[in-house]
């Protein structure tokens, strides 16, 4: 099978790095990529933006698969023109993916489909927007109605801070408060049938102890010692399956990656919100225990295949995965530092470097390209072994005024 990934970031690389150790995989091709993905995959230029370009891409490569990574490809339809170019494609419809592209959409279908989630208001005047802050008090839940590169969500107990970036979203979604611990749960779908992947937890803002500002995420573990062995059988059965039932039902099947974000509240399991596409950093920790080929999985679920596959393998051990970010993430990232300590992290047994926000400079040396610039990996037979190699990695890794977290995952590993 010869598989072409769009997309540039670390979920990418992990996607990448998964298909390249796949036996059926005979050519892997990405494009854009990165400097990291270039070392498991062919990559090439390519606008993941532009649908006939990349649609073109794949007709030059004899492709027999495309993944469409992140969300912005897939919203504006790129797998549509893949699939009437007659493409096997893993990636909804544009009309699917507004369940990610748009949070209002995203609760009509939730409503309908009677999966729990947060009491919430779609507004887009002032008025609309004091009188919904009002109603639910604080903390404050707001969040942009489209795509903001997981930076849309503002939660707090300022009600200016909340006001303020209602108004500077336009249309904008202001829900209750969820308490409780999130969880991330990947299901992949050919629109029919619902296969669950493991959950993992991942952590969004920007310092330890859940301080600083939101991010797109600054680390990740699985498994969750800490949650109920039938958790995801139950979101399988309430969140899940409902979902595609009822986009199916609506003429716009959804077939790729369907991503629930979670909370376990003292009421039960709530969707905070759902996603179109693999998470990042959650993919990373997720793929590094899949034991089953990655390639036939997808290829499955872009086919309408799904039903007939054996049932998913998975390691009993634990992965761990720590972002490195560039000075000044998440505002305006510094880019063009030199990245040091690369090969002498890869040494580091079950340890790995997945590249997020790299290229290489006119002397052919890796650079930082982008905010969140490392997702450093590692396995283990427990949460505690995974935690440590990870961190070891991470300090054999040079780059100026980097930074990253240092608490992803203690309190599991812990607690396990």
């Amino acid at each position: 099978m010869k598989v072409l990934v769009i997309g540039g970031g670390a979920r990418e690389h992990a996607l990448c790095r998964s298909l390249s150790l796949d036996p059926d995989v005979t050519a892997l091709h990405c494009a854009p990529g990165n400097a990291g993905i270039a070392e498991v995959a062919e990559v090439h230029q390519v606008d993941a933006l532009d649908g006939a370009a990349v649609a073109g891409l794949a007709a030059s490569l004899g492709a027999d698969l495309v993944v469409v990574g992140p969300e912005a490809p897939l919203v504006a339809g790129v797998s549509d023109v893949l699939r009437e170019r007659g493409f096997a494609v893993f990636g909804p419809s544009a009309r699917a993916a507004e369940l990610e592209g748009s949070k209002a959409f995203a609760k009509d279908v939730m409503a309908a489909a009677g999966v729990p989630t947060a009491r919430a208001y779609v507004c887009t005047t002032p008025a609309e927007i004091d009188a919904a802050l009002d109603a639910f008090g604080a903390p404050y839940v707001v969040k942009d109605d489209g795509l903001a590169a997981g930076k849309g969500v503002v939660v707090t107990g300022d009600l200016g801070i909340a006001r303020e970036h209602a108004l500077a979203c336009g249309r904008v979604v202001i829900e209750e408060y969820l308490d409780g611990p999130e969880v991330s749960l990947f299901a992949v779908t050919d629109g029919e049938t619902v296969v669950p992947l493991q959950p993992a937890q991942d952590f969004k803002r920007a310092l330890d102890g859940d301080e600083g500002p939101n991010t797109g995420g600054m680390g990740a573990y699985s498994p969750l010692p800490w949650a109920d062995p039938k958790l995801v059988d139950e979101v399988l059965q309430t969140v899940l399956q409902p979902t595609v039932d009822e986009l199916r039902r609506r003429g716009t099947p959804f077939s790729g990656l369907l991503y629930a974000g979670l909370a376990i509240t003292s009421r039960g399991v709530r969707v905070i919100e759902f996603n179109a596409r693999f998470g990042d950093p959650e993919t990373q920790v997720v793929l590094a225990r899949l034991k089953t080929p990655l390639a036939g999985l997808l290829h499955a679920a872009a086919t309408g295949t799904l039903a007939s596959l054996p049932p998913l393998r998975w390691s009993d051990g634990a992965a761990v995965t720590v972002v490195v970010a560039s000075h000044n993430y998440p505002g305006t990232p510094r880019t063009g530092d030199v990245i040091e300590g690369l090969a002498e992290a890869a040494e580091l047994k079950d340890a790995y470097v997945l590249h997020a926000g790299t290229a290489r400079d006119a002397e052919g040396r890796v650079v930082s390209a982008g905010g969140r610039v490392l997702s450093v990996t590692a396995t283990g037979e427990d949460l505690a072994t995974a935690r440590t190699r990870a961190y070891e990695a991470v300090s054999r890794i040079r780059l100026a005024g980097s930074h990253h977290r240092t608490d992803i995952a203690a309190r599991a590993a812990q607690e396990a």
